[in-house]
């Protein structure tokens, strides 16, 4: 009997030695860890990218995803860090219609991820810098908000527009004197127009290119970015 137990006991023993070791961190593999490369692409990065849908004021609501595509690699310590093709995730926090009176229309994008063409994926804080690709639309703040040029100038070319075809209209009906009138009734109708028309809608198109500016640095993995050579 006391053999038997002193079997067991050793038995048991060994189990108990054999599983703490397996639980135990193995020191050569944290320092492989600790030993492999990083980049780091620091705060203030800008990176082109192109948008991979159509985005307006006038459909886009607080939250909507927006998703691009890294149109250039970026290039890290004579490596690269993003290469072209590089998806670019983020959401629209902000939107803002034109103003029937003033107020133009307004547009904020934040970027909060990178997917690399392996699959590696990178949380990021990202703005947008610029929008070359806008004809009719600019980054106004730090924050990156989109605005639409003004109308002001449209709205005055509708008004006269509307006043000079008044004013044709009454010269036929009435002579110079209709022609008076004409323009001023023209006049009033093409403010009235214009009053009650909202402000352009900021549209971005599909394709539209887009300075992405990172907002803090970003630490990534050289290894995880180079996809693995297939087997020959």
């Amino acid at each position: 009997m006391t053999i038997r137990y002193v079997a067991v006991s050793i038995l048991l023993l060994g189990g108990l030695a054999a599983a703490q070791s397996s639980l135990e961190p193995n020191p050569s593999v944290a320092s492989v860890e600790a030993e492999r490369p990083t980049l780091v692409i620091p705060a203030g990065t800008k990176v082109p990218i192109s948008l991979k849908q159509a985005i307006s004021t006038k459909t886009a609501k607080e939250g909507d995803p927006v998703y691009a595509e890294t149109a250039f690699p970026f290039v890290l310590n004579d490596r690269i860090a993003i290469p072209a093709g590089t998806y670019i995730q983020g959401k629209i926090t902000r939107v803002e219609r034109g103003g029937h009176v003033k107020g133009r229309a307004q547009l904020l994008i934040h970027f909060t991820s990178m997917i690399y063409p392996t699959g590696y994926t990178v949380m990021l804080g990202g703005s947008v810098d610029n929008a070359p690709g806008s004809e009719k639309a600019t980054v106004k703040d730090s924050e990156g908000t989109i605005k639409q040029d003004s109308d002001t100038g449209r709205k005055a070319k509708d008004v006269a527009g509307a006043a000079s075809t008044g004013a044709i209209i009454g010269s036929i009906a009435g002579g110079g004197k209709g022609a008076g009138i004409g323009a001023g009734v023209g006049g009033v109708a093409g403010m009235a127009i214009a009053l009650l028309s909202r402000g352009s809608d900021v549209r971005l198109e599909v394709g539209t290119s887009i300075e992405m500016e990172i907002q803090r640095e970003v630490a990534v993995d050289p290894i995880r970015i180079v996809a693995a050579s297939p087997p020959k």
